[in-house]
């Protein structure tokens, strides 16, 4: 479940488990950002599938578009907005369930707190993977002649041209100051 996702996303790696051939894709509009930390992310294609929720005596099944992106997911697939506007669900974050009508009745479906938290972990540690990475990478690339002030240790705190020292305050005597861009206007 993501509501805050416009999209509803489905990895490469699920298609192919699925044994769905690519050539079944359509071609994606645009790129979108968001799933992978500060990457944007241009999808293969797009597939319509369809999703079923609910038991064999009350369950619904609609049509989805899929965004199908070809990096590793640690998710078989989002489904965001679109799928709950489309089952007109509900989801709840806090109990973990998702409801929508069904023609018996409501549809509940819902998870553990401990999958929950197994797939926030395994998550969190693939973005981390690749955020750090990516800093890796660019670290590697930048040299020290790069630098502002080459000679300045990286730990230094000392104040840089434009800088105007401001007493924290101008009635005391204690000489608390702060550094503050020259170019800010006096208000």
């Amino acid at each position: 479940m993501e509501g805050g996702s416009g999209l509803n996303i489905l990895y490469a790696e699920t298609l192919d488990a699925m044994g769905i051939d690519h050539s079944r894709l359509r071609p994606s509009k645009a790129p979108f950002h968001g799933v992978v930390p500060g990457k944007r992310a241009m999808p293969l294609g797009q597939i319509d599938l369809p999703v079923t929720f609910g038991t064999p005596s009350n369950y619904r099944k609609e049509v989805l578009t899929f965004e199908v992106v070809g990096f590793r997911g640690t998710y078989h697939a989002i489904l965001g907005r679109p799928c709950y506007a489309k089952f007109m669900a509900i989801p709840n974050y806090t109990y973990l369930k998702l409801k929508l009508p069904g023609p018996n009745g409501v549809i509940t479906i819902g998870t553990s707190f401990q999958k929950v938290y197994e797939c926030d972990v395994e998550c969190c540690e693939y973005a981390a993977a690749i955020t750090i990475t990516s800093d890796l990478a660019v670290q590697l690339a930048e040299t020290t002649e790069g630098r502002p002030n080459s000679k300045q240790p990286a730990t230094s705190f000392e104040p840089t041209e434009g800088i105007k020292e401001v007493p924290l305050d101008p009635s005391s005597s204690d000489g608390g100051v702060v550094w503050i861009s020259a170019a800010l206007s006096p208000k």
